[in-house]
């Protein structure tokens, strides 16, 4: 499988999985945050991620055509999920990380194949 190739299956996964991700939290939807609410961030910041998550995403598809908006949708949802791994260490969730840290190498995986 070319990198061409594995940056547009990721691209596709991570679109689908950050866009249903964050129009959850963005919503309001007690299961969308839950996960933001276990690791004690407030209604209003988890709402704020979900909508970081539902643009990164549409960045991301953005992107397929112009490739800076994809530049921008994973750079972004990179640090989403960095902060996602400071929240759950503060907390003191370690295991709950673990979730954002695969995205994160995902993430950058998908960031090191864009130009592929």
């Amino acid at each position: 499988m070319s990198s061409h190739n594995i940056h547009l299956v990721l691209a596709l996964l991570l679109c689908l999985l950050f866009l249903l991700s964050g129009l959850m939290k963005a919503s309001g939807n007690e299961k969308g945050l839950a996960g933001t609410r276990a690791v004690n961030v407030p209604d209003g910041l988890g709402r704020f991620t979900g909508a970081l998550e539902a643009l990164g995403a549409l960045g991301i598809l953005i992107g397929f055509k112009l490739t800076l908006f994809a530049w921008l949708g994973f750079v972004g949802l990179w640090v989403v999920m960095a902060g996602a791994i400071f929240f759950h260490f503060r907390a003191k969730k370690i295991k709950g990380a673990i979730p954002a840290f695969v995205l994160l190498v995902l993430l950058s995986v998908a960031i090191i194949t864009i130009n592929a």
